[in-house]
């Protein structure tokens, strides 16, 4: 099992606070977000990294344990790696301690943890779950993945479940995207008399007609060649209803139009959207008619002129 440092993966030093950590982990979570690099695997597994190493970095007792690991490891080097290192000193909470499996953590950022993690923190739960009292009762938290349209994540929905016996409606708010988590409090595991919360990982299904960036969307729009060339309005699909978009004489194969405002709701300000680019696709007229074709080239002359 190969030694992951987190710090190099952030790309912090090892004596960064908690704010230059959070802010080095925001900026590479936008970066390679999978609705960035949509069918990227390596961005995928370069976002499933960050995410790891933000979990351990920004939780005070993970960092602790990660730091007198990397010490004994890196002790452990400079000794020229005559023996195999002894990962089990290090397995389940601190050196010596009974692994405890707590809910699923591989499913937390919809894609599992490493085996290095596992090993490491595998009893340590994660960042949601926190530490009761001194005698060590945690909380568990329990991970559940849910599959969202767009249409849905745009207006908002629910889902309902069945937990602790109880029957539960949880609202997806408006402006959810791959990865948003809903934190469900209370209605996780329990352990020693603590219980912990419910968290969805929501996936928003692609949607045919619409390519999303953020808060943005993007579509193509058709058009026949004499709108294009002389002007007239196209009809564009949004998440609220088709709408008429004026066009510009001359406009060309390939503009985007902007529609400001008829994208995405964003997650925490849902009466602000982002905006939707209709990008222009003209069709060529074709089996023409020889009136239609002469015309055409008569056209062609007098352009030539």
């Amino acid at each position: 099992m190969d030694y992951k440092d987190y710090y190099k993966i952030l790309g912090v030093e090892r004596t960064a606070d908690e704010k230059e950590i959070k802010r080095a982990y925001r900026q590479l979570a936008l970066k390679y977000h999978p609705d960035k690099n949509p069918g990227d695997k390596n961005a995928e597994e370069r976002f499933k990294e960050i995410n790891e190493a933000h979990e351990v970095l920004g939780d005070q007792a993970k960092r602790a344990k990660f730091d007198q690991l990397g010490a004994s490891y890196q002790a452990w080097e400079r000794m020229g790696r005559r023996d195999g290192f002894d990962w089990s000193e290090w397995m389940s909470g601190a050196p010596g301690g009974v692994r405890v499996e707590v809910g699923d953590l591989g499913e937390l950022f919809g894609g599992g943890f490493s085996d290095f993690f596992n090993t490491i923190f595998g009893g340590m739960g994660t960042q949601s779950q926190g530490f009761g009292s001194a005698a060590g009762a945690r909380r568990r938290d329990v991970a559940q993945n849910i599959t969202i349209s767009l249409q849905e994540a745009y207006h908002g929905t629910s889902r309902t479940f069945e937990r602790n016996g109880k029957r539960l409606e949880v609202t997806v708010p408006p402006g959810a995207s791959t990865g948003t988590r809903v934190r469900v409090a209370g209605q996780g595991g329990s352990q020693r008399g603590q219980t912990g919360d419910l968290y969805l990982n929501v996936q928003v299904e692609p949607d045919p007609r619409f390519e999303r960036t953020g808060d943005d969307l993007l579509c193509e729009v058709q058009a026949d060649l004499y709108t294009a060339v002389l002007g007239g309005e196209v009809s564009v699909a949004t998440l609220e209803g088709p709408v008429l978009l004026t066009i510009p004489a001359g406009s060309q194969s390939g503009q985007a139009f902007r529609l400001k405002g008829r994208g995405m709701p964003r997650l925490r300000s849902p009466q602000k959207h982002g905006d939707l680019y209709a990008r222009l696709k003209v069709g060529i007229p074709r089996d023409l008619t020889e009136p239609e074709r002469q015309l055409f080239q008569q056209l062609a002359e007098l352009r030539r002129k």
